[in-house]
C-alpha cells in the first residue's frame, strides 16, 4: 500500500496590515514617548541622553517611526497607488514638521497641519478638471476589468457626475479640516508643558492615544459623505441600478442607456 499523501499544511495566517499600521503609527510612538516605559522615571528618552536632549531625541524618533513605516510600505511592497503616494507625501510632510520645535498654540497647529494641508489641496482640486477625491474611486476600481474601468472613467467625466465629484471632494476637504480643528483644540487643551520636557512627551503620547479613534471616525465620515454625494450623482445620471462601488453594474447601466463609449 502506498503511504497516504499528507494533507497540505495550512498557510500561515498573516497579521492584518491594519494591525501593523496601529503598531508603527500609534503603539511604538507612544512607547517611545512614555517617560516610564522601563520603570519609574526610565524611558527611551533616558537611554538617548540626559534631560532635554534625550526628550527631544525621543520625540523625533517617535515622529519619524511612522514616516519610515509608510515609506517602507511604498518602496518594499511596491505600493505605488495614488492613494499610497498621497499618504507617503503626507507622512514626509509630518516628518519634516517634527523638526519644528514648538509647544503650546503652535504645537496644536503643527499636529493638525497635515489635515489642514490635505483639506486645502482637495479644495483647490475641486476647481480643476480632476477633483482629488476621484483618486479614491480610481483606486477602488484597480481590480476590475479594463472594460469596466473604462466605463468608470467615462462616467466620472460626465458633467453631472463630475459635479457630484466636486461636491464630494469639497465635503471630504471640509470634514478633514474640521477633524484638524478638533485635534488642535484637544492638543491645545492637554499639551501644556514646555517642549523638550518629560511632561511634554507624556502629554503628546496621551493625546495621540485619545485622538486616534475619534480621528479615524471623522475621516471615515468624510469619505462616507463624499462617496454618498458621488453615488447620488451616478444614480441620477445613469439610473438606480448604476453603482460607483460596482463598476460592472455601472457599465451595464451605461450600456443599457446606450451611452457607453459615446
Amino acid at each position: 500500500m502506498t503511504a497516504p499523501v499528507p494533507a497540505p499544511e495550512k498557510a500561515k495566517r498573516r497579521i492584518p496590515k491594519t494591525i501593523w499600521d496601529l503598531v508603527f503609527t500609534l503603539v511604538i510612538p507612544i512607547m517611545i514617548l512614555s517617560p516610564n516605559l522601563l520603570g519609574e522615571g526610565i524611558g527611551v528618552a533616558s537611554l538617548l541622553g540626559d534631560g532635554q536632549t534625550g526628550n527631544v531625541r525621543a520625540y523625533l524618533l517617535a515622529a519619524l517611526v511612522p514616516v519610515g513605516y509608510v515609506l517602507w510600505d511604498i518602496l518594499v511592497n511596491r505600493n505605488v497607488s495614488p492613494v499610497a503616494l498621497i499618504g507617503g507625501a503626507g507622512a514626509l510632510f509630518s516628518g519634516a514638521l517634527a523638526f519644528w520645535y514648538v509647544d503650546g498654540f503652535w504645537y496644536a497647529i503643527k499636529d493638525s497641519a497635515r489635515s489642514y494641508l490635505t483639506g486645502l489641496l482637495f479644495l483647490i482640486s475641486a476647481a480643476t478638471r480632476v477633483p482629488l477625491f476621484r483618486v479614491f474611486l480610481d483606486a477602488a476600481s484597480i481590480g476590475e476589468s479594463e472594460a469596466d474601468r473604462v466605463a468608470t472613467r467615462q462616467a466620472m467625466a460626465d458633467p453631472g457626475v463630475h459635479q457630484g465629484l466636486v461636491l464630494g471632494t469639497v465635503a471630504f476637504a471640509v470634514v478633514d479640516v474640521v477633524g484638524g480643528l478638533v485635534n488642535s483644540a484637544v492638543n491645545y487643551q492637554r499639551v501644556t508643558a514646555k517642549f523638550g520636557s518629560d511632561a511634554f512627551n507624556a502629554q503628546v503620547a496621551e493625546v495621540n492615544a485619545i485622538m486616534r479613534v475619534p480621528g479615524m471616525v471623522i475621516s471615515l465620515l468624510g469619505v462616507g459623505l463624499a462617496m454618498w454625494l458621488v453615488q447620488r450623482a451616478v444614480k441620477r445620471r445613469f439610473g438606480e441600478q448604476a453603482s460607483v462601488f460596482e463598476p460592472s453594474k455601472l457599465a451595464a447601466a451605461m450600456r443599457e442607456k446606450g451611452e457607453l463609449g459615446v
